[in-house]
């Protein structure tokens, strides 16, 4: 791979955002984006990939996506990219090396300049076909790819590491940039931190059409006089689901039961972990909220559910790499409580667009939850407001994708010098 670079050393400074965008995008490659599926639920690095697909379109370049296929494709052609459809979830050692000649045969169909791994063993195939065919090879770290301890420890770590091993490395948060550093020793200009990005458009309180809200609660029942507070996110134990219920159950007791009219619903799919659904439903009986906490599952509809929710929390016990509701809830000016970690936290100023908690603590939590349902309508509004500004300004995909998009060019010049 060649020499680091920085792309913010792009001479843009002189020129109007306007020629510089012009300029970025004279200067791109032809960019294939390789990871696993594009199907429904798997997170960021599917809609990512969508939206920085998108984006290069939009800048008049080919964009190609390779994968093993999934519901999103119907999206991503819809806005003009292109989708190969190649074993790429596969983790077996010999679909991944017969994957480097399937990626090299596209990279030769499709006059590909630059190559983009968003997933490690995708990433093993996609990094020696960039190497072979002598082009520029970028990943973006999704996550923070544990490895645990011992041999198979080792072992895990290395099989990572190619995530690394690029001419640049993106990093979805401040706390994924320094997860590389701790763990990779990979620092300096070749890491260059991207936030996620979230479609401002969509998630927008402003002309909110009322009825997609009425008709949420409608289905999922939410009495008209209840405060709600949400919790989204697949329902899998680090994300806090137990903790989300014990602190309701604390918060429910120093209230009591009479002044207690709060709805809390999990939305989220258990994506077939039945018996931890069993296991939050016996803990809500267990705890008394048999009548205020509802698990509603998979919601097509997430700007309804932020609309009727008073307050959004991320209770995640692991940190969360982006945490891409609390940026979404904000920018439907939702107050919003997070655990004080990773990269949800860096999301929320505490006191002004949100609250923090320590990490696990059921009784900070509670604490942190009576706070932000205690607000009162002109707290409430004034907050909305901070919050919509400063997940506008930090966290709209169009950011994400011009950074993206810089970070392309300034490799693809960087490579041919």
């Amino acid at each position: 791979m060649n020499e680091a670079f920085n792309s913010s050393t792009i001479p843009a400074a002189a020129r109007t955002d306007g020629e510089a965008r012009r300029d970025t995008a004279a200067r791109l490659p032809v960019v294939l984006q390789v990871l696993p599926s594009l199907d429904i639920g798997g997170g960021g690095v599917e809609r990512s990939a969508i939206d920085v697909a998108e984006a290069l379109v939009l800048a008049g370049k080919k964009a190609v996506v390779a994968s093993e296929g999934g519901r999103q494709v119907v999206e991503l052609e819809r806005r003009g990219a292109k989708h190969i459809t190649l074993p790429l979830a596969s983790k077996n050692p010999f679909v991944i090396r017969r994957n480097i000649q399937r990626l090299r045969d596209v990279i030769d169909a499709e006059d590909i300049e630059l190559v983009h791994a968003r997933s490690r063993a995708p990433a093993w195939s996609a990094r020696a076909a960039a190497c072979a065919a002598g082009l520029p090879f970028v990943t973006t770290f999704h996550g923070t790819y544990n490895f645990g301890t011992g041999l198979l420890g080792d072992l895990k770590k290395r099989y990572n590491a190619v995530m690394t091993d690029a001419d640049a490395v993106i990093a979805n948060s401040n706390f994924i940039a320094n997860h590389i550093a701790e763990n990779y020793g990979v620092t300096g200009p070749k890491v260059h931190v991207v936030p996620r990005g979230i479609d401002t458009a969509r998630f927008d309180a402003e002309g909110f059409n009322p009825n997609r809200m009425i008709e949420v609660a409608t289905r999922w029942r939410v009495p008209d006089d209840n405060t709600v507070v949400l919790l989204p996110g697949r329902l899998t134990r680090w994300k806090g689901q137990l903790l989300f219920i014990e602190a309701l159950a604390r918060l429910k007791s120093r209230l009591g039961p009479e002044n207690f009219n709060i709805t809390g619903l999990l939305v989220g799919s258990d994506q077939g972990r039945e018996a931890y659904r069993r296991e939050l439903e016996d803990q809500i009986a267990e705890k008394g909220l048999g009548g205020n906490v509802q698990i509603v599952g998979h919601c097509d509809d997430m700007p309804a559910a932020y609309m009727l929710s008073d307050v959004v929390v991320s209770a995640s016990t692991d940190p969360e790499a982006f945490g891409r509701v609390i940026a979404e809830a904000q920018a439907m000016g939702r107050p919003v409580v997070v655990a004080d970690h990773g990269g949800a936290a860096e999301q929320v100023v505490d006191g002004v667009t949100g609250w923090r908690f320590a990490p696990g603590n059921p009784q900070e939590f509670a604490e942190a939850l009576e706070t932000a349902l205690s607000l009162d309508a002109d707290a409430r509004a004034a907050l909305a407001v901070r919050a919509s500004d400063h997940a506008r300004s930090l966290y709209a995909k169009s950011g994400m994708c011009a950074s993206t998009l810089r970070i392309y060019a300034a490799v693809f010049e960087s490579h041919k010098n």
